[in-house]
C-alpha cells in the first residue's frame, strides 16, 4: 500500500515521558544493588552461559539464534551506562555492533537462519536505550529500514506464534521511532502490527480463565508471560486514539488477575501458565520483570499513580524474592509460601522438578536472559517528566536525577533515602538558573498521613493529593533548595483468599523468618545451582483479637540498612509478633500443604515469638499465614 495517499491518526500524548537512558543514576542502597548485578549474572552470563556467549547468532556464530541474546541485551545495556561500567559497556557495544551489521540491504537483521518477527522486539528494545545513552544515530536509522522492511512484508509473512500475543512491544519500538522522524509509514505499520496481535482489550473484557490451568496444557493464551506483556497493550491503545475507556479497562485487567490468580507479593500467578491464588502456585521470574515493564508503559501513559503502587510492590517484593541477595542464581518460579527449594515433584501447571532452586538456567533459560530488565528499567521509571515541562517522582529510592528543561534549564536532582526501608526521602536541587516548575510527589495508596517540608517549612497538602495519587508543588526552584517528603508506614493486614492473612509495611510485604540451609548441587556450572532446606519451623498461622490494635500486636524494629540490601540475617526493618504452631499444616507434595482453614487452638497451644522480614530478603518463607482461633475467643 502507498500511505503517502492514506491519514493515520497521529498518536495522542501520553500524560508523562521517559526520561532517556542515563539521566536517572542509581545511588545509596540502589547502586549496590546495581553494582551486584554487574558482578554477578549480568556481568559475567556471556562467560558462564554459552546461549549469550561468542559463538551465538546474534553475535555471527551458529549458537543460539532466537531471544536469549535480545533478552540479554535489554538489560545490560540500560545496566553498563546507568552505572557508566566500562567493562560493560565494552560488551554491550559488542552485541550493538553485530547486530548493526546484520541488517541487509532490504533492512531485515539478525541470524538469517530464524526469520521469527518476536526476538527483533526485544533487540529494538535494547537498541533503543542503546541511543537514549549514545545518541548513536544509526540507530534510528537502522530502524527505520527495518520497520519498511517490516512493512513491505507482514501481509505476506505476518506475525506468528509468540509474536501474536507480544505485538505491542513491537508497536512501541514504532511510535518510540515516529515521535524522532514523523515518517507517516510508521502509523501505517502501527495499524497493521495491532490487526496481527491479540486484541488484549477483548480477552480481559470476556476473560475465560478463572481457574488453575489444567496441569500439561499449554495453551499460550493463559501464558503468564504473554499475559504481562499484554497488559501494556492498553496504554498504545490510548495513544492511538485517546479514549479515556482504556485506562479504566487497564485497571479492570491487573483487577481480574489479581482477583482470580493474585498473590500477596503483587505478582498474578503462572507457573508456565495462569496458576489460582493458591500460595504454593508459582510465578516466573520472567512475569515479574515483564509485569513491572507493563506498569512503566501504563504509568507514562496515563499518568496514574495506583500503577506506581504496583510497581513498587513487584520491584521490592517479587523481584529480589526470586534472585540470590548476591544476584548470582535465580528461580524459575517463586512460591509466596516456599519452604523448600529442591529438585521434587511440586503442583506446576507445566514446569519441571527443578523451577524453584537457585541457580544459572533452572528449568528453562528464558528467565536467565530476561531477568536482567529488570532493575535497570526501574531505576529508569523512578522520575518521569510531565506534560507542563516540570518532574514526577514514580517511585522512590536513592538516585540523581540531571536532566534539562524548557529553556535549556539545567536540573540535578539528588533523592537521599533508604527507602522503602525508611519512611523519609529528602530531594535536594540544583538549577543552572531559577526556574519556575513544578515537582510531582507520589503519595502511595497505602499512606494515608504524608508530609512535605519545603526549605524545612512545612507546606499545607490536606486536600492536595490528587485522583491521580500525586500532589504538585509548583515555584520558582534555587540552587540548594530541599523537599522532606514523609510517608509514615503502618502495619496492616493484606486479606487473602481462604481465610488467610499477609502482612505489609509500607510498599513491603512480610514473610516469616525461616532459617536457611544452602547446599550446592555437584558439577554445576557458573556460580553454582543450589538447593535451600529449612533449619527452622515454618507452620506458624497468626491471630489478632478483634479488640487490639494492629500496632499492639507487631512490633516494628528499625536499624541500619547492610549491604547486600535484600540480605536475609541483617535486614533494616523487621516485625515481631506471636505465632502459633499449627502441627497438623505439614508439607504436601513437597510444598507447604493447603492452608488449614480457621485452625483452632487452646491453651496448650502456647504462642511462640516469631520474627517477620521483608519478603524479598526472604528466599524460604510463609507470607500468607492461616489465622488461628483461639479457643477462649469461640
Amino acid at each position: 500500500m502507498d500511505s503517502s495517499n492514506v491519514s493515520f491518526q497521529e498518536p495522542v500524548k501520553s500524560s508523562l515521558q521517559m526520561l532517556p537512558t542515563g539521566a536517572i543514576r542509581p545511588d545509596g542502597w540502589l547502586y549496590e544493588q546495581l553494582r551486584l548485578q554487574a558482578q554477578g549474572l549480568t556481568g559475567h552470563l556471556d562467560e558462564i552461559w554459552p546461549d549469550v556467549g561468542p559463538n551465538s547468532a546474534w553475535l555471527g556464530g551458529t549458537g543460539e539464534e532466537w531471544e536469549r541474546g535480545p533478552y540479554y541485551c535489554d538489560g545490560l545495556i540500560p545496566l553498563a551506562y546507568m552505572l557508566q561500567d566500562e567493562q560493560l559497556i565494552k560488551k554491550a557495544r559488542v552485541w550493538v555492533e553485530h547486530v548493526l551489521l546484520s541488517q541487509g540491504e532490504d533492512g531485515q537483521f539478525g541470524p538469517r537462519s530464524n526469520q521469527d518477527w518476536w526476538p527483533r522486539m526485544v533487540m529494538l528494545k535494547a537498541l533503543i536505550q542503546y541511543y537514549e545513552a549514545t545518541q548513536d544515530q544509526r540507530i534510528p536509522d537502522f530502524m527505520t529500514r527495518y520497520f519498511r522492511y517490516q512493512l513491505a512484508n507482514l501481509a505476506q509473512h505476518p506475525l506468528q506464534d509468540w509474536a501474536i500475543w507480544r505485538g505491542y512491544d513491537n508497536v512501541l519500538c514504532v511510535y518510540w521511532l515516529y515521535e524522532r522522524t514523523h515518517e507517516p509509514f510508521l502509523l501505517e505499520l502501527v495499524t497493521l502490527l495491532e490487526k496481527q496481535t491479540l486484541s488484549w482489550a477483548d480477552y480481559f473484557e470476556n476473560f475465560a480463565y478463572k481457574e488453575r490451568q489444567p496441569t500439561g496444557d499449554n495453551n499460550r493464551l493463559t501464558h503468564v508471560v504473554n499475559i504481562a506483556m499484554g497488559l501494556k497493550a492498553f496504554a498504545f491503545q490510548a495513544m492511538r486514539d485517546g479514549n479515556s475507556h482504556h485506562l479504566h479497562a487497564a485497571r479492570q485487567a491487573i483487577a481480574t488477575l489479581m482477583r482470580y490468580h493474585g498473590q500477596v507479593q503483587g505478582a498474578f500467578s503462572g507457573d508456565e501458565h495462569l496458576a489460582g491464588t493458591d500460595p504454593t502456585q508459582g510465578v516466573e521470574l520472567c512475569a515479574i520483570v515483564e509485569f513491572m515493564f507493563s506498569l512503566e508503559q501504563l504509568v507514562c501513559m496515563f499518568g496514574d499513580g495506583g500503577f506506581a503502587d504496583h510497581l513498587e510492590l513487584l520491584a521490592y517484593n517479587a523481584l529480589p524474592a526470586t534472585i540470590t541477595a548476591d544476584m548470582r542464581a535465580h528461580q524459575y518460579d517463586q512460591q509466596p509460601n516456599q519452604v523448600a527449594c529442591t529438585i521434587a515433584k511440586r503442583n506446576w501447571t507445566l514446569n519441571e522438578d527443578d523451577s524453584n532452586i537457585f541457580g544459572l538456567a533452572p528449568n528453562f533459560g528464558c528467565c536467565t536472559a530476561n531477568m536482567h530488565q529488570g532493575w535497570p528499567r526501574f531505576v529508569q521509571s523512578l522520575w518521569m517528566r510531565t506534560a507542563d515541562d516540570g518532574l514526577a517522582a514514580i517511585a522512590y529510592a536513592p538516585c540523581t536525577l540531571q536532566t534539562q528543561l524548557a529553556h535549556g534549564i539545567e536540573v540535578t536532582l539528588q533523592e537521599k533515602t533508604s527507602y522503602p526501608f525508611e519512611e523519609t526521602i529528602h530531594f535536594s536541587l540544583q538549577v543552572s538558573q531559577p526556574a519556575m516548575f513544578s515537582i510531582l510527589l507520589r503519595v502511595p495508596a497505602w499512606c494515608k498521613n504524608a508530609s512535605v517540608k519545603v526549605n524545612g517549612q512545612h507546606i499545607d497538602i490536606a486536600g492536595q493529593v490528587t485522583e491521580q495519587g500525586f500532589i504538585s508543588i509548583q515555584r520558582t526552584w534555587h540552587s540548594g533548595d530541599s523537599i522532606e517528603l514523609y510517608l509514615p508506614m503502618e502495619v496492616r493486614e493484606l486479606p487473602r483468599p481462604q481465610g488467610a492473612t499477609g502482612i505489609a509495611l509500607g510498599p513491603l510485604v512480610f514473610a516469616l523468618h525461616i532459617g536457611e540451609e544452602w547446599t550446592r548441587l555437584p558439577d554445576t556450572p557458573g556460580f553454582g545451582d543450589w538447593e535451600v532446606r529449612p533449619r527452622t519451623p515454618w507452620n506458624y498461622g497468626l491471630t489478632v483479637p478483634a479488640n487490639q490494635a494492629l500496632s499492639d500486636i507487631y512490633h516494628v524494629e528499625r536499624g541500619p540498612l547492610s549491604m547486600p540490601p535484600f540480605g536475609q540475617e541483617q535486614t533494616a526493618v523487621r516485625i515481631h509478633t506471636n505465632g502459633y504452631k499449627l502441627p497438623e499444616w505439614t508439607l504436601v507434595q513437597n510444598s507447604a500443604g493447603p492452608l488449614p482453614l480457621n485452625p483452632v487452638v487452646t491453651a496448650d497451644n502456647m504462642s511462640e515469638p516469631i520474627t517477620l522480614i521483608p519478603y524479598g530478603c526472604a528466599r524460604l518463607r510463609i507470607a500468607e499465614f492461616p489465622r488461628v482461633r483461639r479457643l477462649e475467643s469461640i
